[in-house]
């Protein structure tokens, strides 16, 4: 008996086995019943470069539409002997949906001949693909650009050359791709305030593309490439590295060097200002670009840019060419870190903040959206849809809006107060809506080899760079630091919603000559954990413009208005709400040497005595989006 049950035990196991193996090859078999599948395809632009893309339509002799997404990642259907089947099954969804799923990797990418540049790939190649994939005898005309990250930074800029078969878009997570909108000059995610975001130098350590690497011949033939791409996927591989350690390196424009990485377009881009004529020759797209194509926008709050993404959707909203692509512009706000949309759960974790059900039906949206504008349907989704969707953290729900931020949302200002003292979430420092009388400056000590280090926030793409990587953490520890000022509100009689952009201004004196202003939103609960909502940056030299550097002087007091953070968050009854000051926030952001020199190949820096007033003509303040209900 006991030999008939371990028979029946193998053949069980055998077949279960079977089966894993036959659900995994059913993808393809899937997508080989209801699609012509076309691999490789070198699409050409109007300089000669020719692009890979892998093509996927459905079977017939019909007219379909175009989802397209371009990227600089590998999306090679072999990788180490292996079968990646990522793409096939997006690319069967959207088969089975009725449409052409068209990817392609950028120029100088994988199999994809030219150079490539981080954020400068010329325009025009997205405006041949377009061209090229709209004259196919199986495309309908009409195309819809998809993608999150680097695959959607591209799409803004390119949708300003107007091409008539661009009905579309739906970017997510696509800071990226914004080089200046409204208050918001970070040129891509480089910057932030003029100070520099340090999320690229990690990035480009393993994606930038080294000119001497091997590439193959141009002009392959596709039937060569179809071989090829079997065991060699054109994707290298980078030691790994310690990226903490590694971000701590000076000069910074030897950071990648100094871990032996790929030479490429980091070491020219390091040395560009945030005004540099060339951050305007590229793929960003800046809002003096006309803009004229119905967009579906998805921001998440702890991405390293929710801020100017949301600035860029009420831009399009309020200045598109034409009032039909001002009346289709919608935005969905999800409370989660970079592209991490679909990752959502009924208790969604950002950093240590459980923030509730954040989950949203994307798929449902996405289709319902390429529907009506690629196929020419009705859709009750879309017919139902509100135009802003956003996530509240605190009271944990989705909600609704006509503009952002919401119409009832009322700026109301809290003023910083001490005694002199705010050093440290044990001083006296206090947020409160009376201006305080007398000026009483705080003062601390920034020392540019002991930075204030980066816990949590909105960040990405650092690597394990930033303790407890990124999302909401307890700020209570970092808050001992005497480097940290900290102003807290009394405790909240009743819960408050703020939904919307948060402005701060502050007066500074310090005896440097350039130094960094910091902050960070915090909302405090009752057991006294401190969890960060949003942070931003200043460098100071900036405060009047980025397209000069004005410096300080010894005991004078300048106002610094902060670029605005952004937030949508309840802080309930008995929580607080709390500001921290410093000057750095490192290695989110790279640090000020306060000597004035250019930061990206300093080695030395100099301690600066700052101090922030609160009082009399100096009322450092922050204006929050308070929304009644």
């Amino acid at each position: 008996m006991k030999n008939f049950y371990n028979i029946i035990l193998t053949f069980l196991l055998v077949m279960a086995a079977f089966a894993a193996s036959a659900q995994e090859k059913s993808i393809i078999d899937q997508l080989e019943e209801v699609a012509i599948v076309d691999q490789k395809v070198m699409m050409p632009m109007r300089d000669g470069v020719r692009l890979a893309t892998d093509i996927y339509r459905p079977k017939g002799e019909g007219k379909y539409p175009i989802v397209f997404s371009r990227t600089p990642y590998n999306f090679n259907t072999w990788g180490n002997g292996e079968m990646n089947t990522r793409t096939m099954q997006t690319a069967l969804s959207w088969v089975e949906k009725g449409y052409a799923y068209v990817v392609q990797n950028e120029r100088g990418r994988y199999f994809s001949e030219g150079d490539w540049d981080i954020l400068g790939v010329p325009l025009t190649d997205g405006y041949d693909a377009f061209d090229w994939m709209s004259k196919q005898d199986w495309s309908n005309g009409k195309i819809g650009t998809l993608g999150c990250s680097s695959t959607a930074e591209w799409q803004m800029a390119v949708a300003s050359l107007d091409h008539p078969a661009l009905a579309a878009l739906v970017p997510q997570g696509y800071g990226a791709g914004v080089g200046r909108v409204g208050e918001f000059n970070e040129q891509g995610n480089w910057y932030r305030g003029g100070a520099g975001q340090m999320l690229f130098t990690n990035w480009l350590y393993g994606v930038q593309q080294d000119p001497l690497a091997p590439r193959l011949p141009k002009g392959i033939s596709q039937k060569d490439l179809l071989r090829l791409q079997r065991f060699y996927d054109m994707s290298p591989e980078y030691p790994k590295i310690d990226s903490k350690e590694a971000l701590s390196h000076l000069p910074i424009q030897d950071i990648i060097k100094n871990q032996n990485g790929p030479m490429g377009i980091y070491e020219e881009m390091i040395t560009r200002k945030p005004n540099d004529p060339k951050w305007f020759e590229g793929g960003l797209y800046h809002d003096d670009m006309p803009f004229d194509k119905p967009s579906f926008w998805f921001v998440s709050w702890f991405d390293v840019s929710a801020g100017p993404n949301i600035a860029l959707f009420n831009h399009a909203r309020e200045n598109a060419v034409s009032e039909m692509a001002r009346n289709n512009q919608y935005l969905v706000i999800a409370p989660v870190l970079h592209c991490s949309y679909t990752r959502a759960t009924e208790n969604t974790m950002v950093g240590d903040l459980n923030v509730g059900d954040a989950r949203l039906n994307y798929d449902e949206i996405i289709t319902a959206w390429f529907d009506v504008w690629l196929k020419g349907e009705k859709s009750e989704v879309m017919e139902e849809m509100p135009r802003v969707q956003y996530y509240t953290m605190g009271s944990n729900k989705w909600q609704t809006s006509d503009v952002w931020p919401p119409a009832d949302a009322e700026m109301s200002t809290m003023y910083l107060d001490s005694e002199g003292k705010a050093n440290t979430l044990n001083g006296n420092g206090k947020l409160t809506s009376k201006k305080p009388r007398k000026d009483n400056p705080d003062t601390f000590t920034y020392d540019p080899m002991n930075p204030v280090t980066s816990y949590g926030g909105n960040v990405c793409c650092t690597g394990n760079a930033i303790d407890g990587n990124g999302g909401s953490k307890d700020q209570s520890e970092m808050e001992k630091r005497e480097d940290i000022l900290v102003y807290t509100s009394d405790v909240l009689e009743e819960g408050i919603e703020v939904s919307g952009f948060i402005e701060s201004y502050l007066y500074l004196s310090s005896d440097a000559k350039d130094t960094d202003v910091t902050i960070k939103l915090i909302d405090v609960y009752p057991d006294g954990k401190a969890y960060n909502l949003d942070e931003t940056i200043q460098r100071v030299r900036y405060r009047e413009g980025y397209d000069k550097e004005v410096w300080m002087e010894d005991g004078e007091v300048y106002e610094v208005k902060m670029t605005p953070m952004s937030t949508s968050n309840y802080f309930g009854k008995g929580h607080r709400i709390r500001i921290e000051l410093s000057s750095s926030n490192f290695p989110r952001f790279d640090r000020n040497m306060n000597t004035g020199g250019n930061t990206y190949d300093e080695t030395e820096g100099v301690i600066a005595t700052n101090s922030i007033h609160h009082g009399a003509k100096s009322l450092s303040r922050i204006v929050l989006p308070i929304v009644k209900k």
